[in-house]
């Protein structure tokens, strides 16, 4: 398993915990000895494992220069699998939580400037993206859309900090962000980064395609549709590391065999989207189906997501 050297297993408690808007609960996450926490980036998220081995990744969306806390926002959602309930209703203050991370696949990358644009909830990632934008003496504009101002999580903050920055998109008041107008002309020098719902986000990528390559930044909620497998049949993995070589019949993914032939693997999201399942490839082309990562980082075939990436090739070699 290709593993991250900064990331930690740690138990704290919610030290501060406050209702943001509708719907959207605020959790400040603390050492309970008070010991300061790792160090994190702009587009970090943890894993936090929750009642029944639920395990949810959430951004965090404090300072990354304040170590005293993590910071984490959570949208209520009825018709979701559970995790967002659990969290509203069990995680009072003085809960103890234990938090997996943390993790990047959504990095801030330098750049003079920047156009931020973030669909309800995604907002989170965002909000530290702006203090280091700030830090670091870049130009930049926020897009913010959500349901209402009674939704839209830290709205009221972003527009005390940000002025006129900030453009918030109400859909009750002003409709649908309006990326026409905003990436309609590619602009030089320019980093777009973007979280929200999926239809906001391909709406993003399509605005987004005759600007240069790698100037788009995304992270999903959810899977994208990424069509059917490059291979249809069976295909072998061998794991460097324990010498087994694993069958993978079409209906399975990696993990699931990994999984059943008793191998130890981390896994969360089993959607392609949080990164816990990221293995390092030895040998082999990947039919990567992840919606992780860039294609450039997918042409590398360095690295996959074994929760639903599979082989383009009849064999690969895993550092499993």
């Amino acid at each position: 398993m290709y593993s991250n050297p900064d990331e930690v297993i740690l138990d704290l408690i919610v030290a501060a915990r406050w209702d943001c808007v509708e719907d959207v609960v605020v959790l400040e996450l603390a050492d309970p000895s008070g010991a300061d926490l790792p160090e994190w980036a702009p587009g970090a998220h943890v894993d936090v494992e929750l009642a029944d081995g639920m395990t949810r990744q959430y951004s965090l969306c404090g300072i990354p220069s304040d170590r005293s806390s993590w910071r984490i926002a959570v949208l209520r959602e009825p018709t979701g699998r559970g995790g967002s309930r659990h969290v509203h209703e069990a995680l009072t203050e003085g809960a103890e939580v234990r938090l997996r991370g943390p993790r990047n696949h959504f990095p801030l990358m330098p750049s003079p400037r920047y156009v931020f644009i973030a669909g309800g909830i995604g907002i989170t990632p965002i909000v530290p993206m702006l203090h280091a934008a700030d830090a670091a003496g870049a130009d930049w504009e926020l897009h913010y859309g959500g349901r209402s101002r009674r939704s839209m999580a830290f709205l009221e903050t972003l527009k005390d900090t940000s002025g006129h920055r900030l453009t918030p998109y109400p859909q009750d008041e002003v409709g649908l962000i309006d990326l026409h107008r905003i990436l309609g002309t590619p602009q030089p020098d320019t980093l777009v980064y973007s979280c929200g719902p999926e239809p906001l986000l391909r709406a993003v990528e399509q605005h987004c395609a005759d600007w240069p390559e790698g100037t788009l930044h995304l992270e999903r909620f959810s899977s994208r549709d990424v069509g059917e497998p490059a291979l249809t049949q069976t295909f072998e993995v061998e794991l460097a590391t324990t010498g087994v070589t694993l069958t993978v019949p079409p209906e399975k993914s990696v993990l699931e065999v990994v999984e059943e032939a008793g191998i130890p693997a981390l896994a969360s999201c089993r959607e392609g989207i949080c990164g816990t399942c990221e293995t390092r490839v030895l040998a082999g082309e990947v039919d990567h189906r992840d919606s992780l990562m860039t294609p450039a980082e997918q042409a590398t075939n360095d690295t996959m997501f074994i929760c639903v990436s599979r082989a383009a090739c009849p064999r690969l070699l895993l550092d499993l």
